[in-house]
This record gives C-alpha cells, sequence and structure tokens, in this order.
C-alpha cells in the first residue's frame, strides 16, 4: 500500500493554492480558515517542509509546494472527472438473486 498523507489535508492544500488563500479554501470546502490553516500545518509536518508563504490575507507557494502542486491537483482532477462519469451513468434496472435450491423451492 502506498503511504499518503491525510487526503483531507492534500484536498485543503489544492484549495488554498489554487485559490490563494485560506479563507477562500474555507469558503469552497465548507470549514473554517482555522480548519484549512491546521490541515495545511499538518501536512507541512508530515512533509517536514513549508508549502506555503504566509502573506497578510494571501499565501504563496514554496518551492516545494509548486512541486507539490502538480500531481495534487491532476490527481483531484482525475477523481473528479470519474466520479462525475460515475455519477451521470444511468441506473441498472436488472435485480439479480441468488438463493439456495431449497429456499426457491418454496417459492
Amino acid at each position: 500500500m502506498h503511504k499518503l498523507p491525510p487526503l483531507t489535508s492534500l484536498r485543503a492544500f489544492e484549495a488554498a493554492a489554487r485559490l490563494g488563500g485560506f479563507k477562500q479554501a474555507a469558503e469552497e470546502l465548507n470549514v473554517t480558515p482555522s480548519a484549512v490553516s491546521h490541515q495545511i500545518r499538518a501536512l507541512e509536518e508530515w512533509f517536514a517542509t513549508e508549502l506555503f508563504y504566509r502573506r497578510t490575507r494571501r499565501v504563496e507557494l514554496t518551492a516545494a509546494g509548486s512541486e507539490l502542486l502538480v500531481p495534487v491537483s491532476g490527481a483531484m482532477t482525475q477523481l473528479a472527472e470519474a466520479c462525475q462519469r460515475i455519477a451521470q451513468r444511468p441506473l441498472s434496472r436488472r435485480l439479480t438473486l441468488s438463493v439456495a435450491h431449497t429456499f426457491a423451492n418454496g417459492w
């Protein structure tokens, strides 16, 4: 199994990087800016490196953050596209039951 950081932290990271701030990411993710900050801090601890430069009312990616954003953003896009394709499939109307022969004889 692959060793990955928490996916909620990666999701918060991607949103903050794309939107340029923790507050904007929090609004998109329906959490508080503090929750986004905690997720980012956990991710930075996991990698043992800073991913953002914290500026007044905005954030900027560090070199490590820029390196991480490309694959994380691509993976999030792929996940979203796959979920959308599956959600758009028509529901199967077929119901298949498997029962023991002795039970089926009673019906």
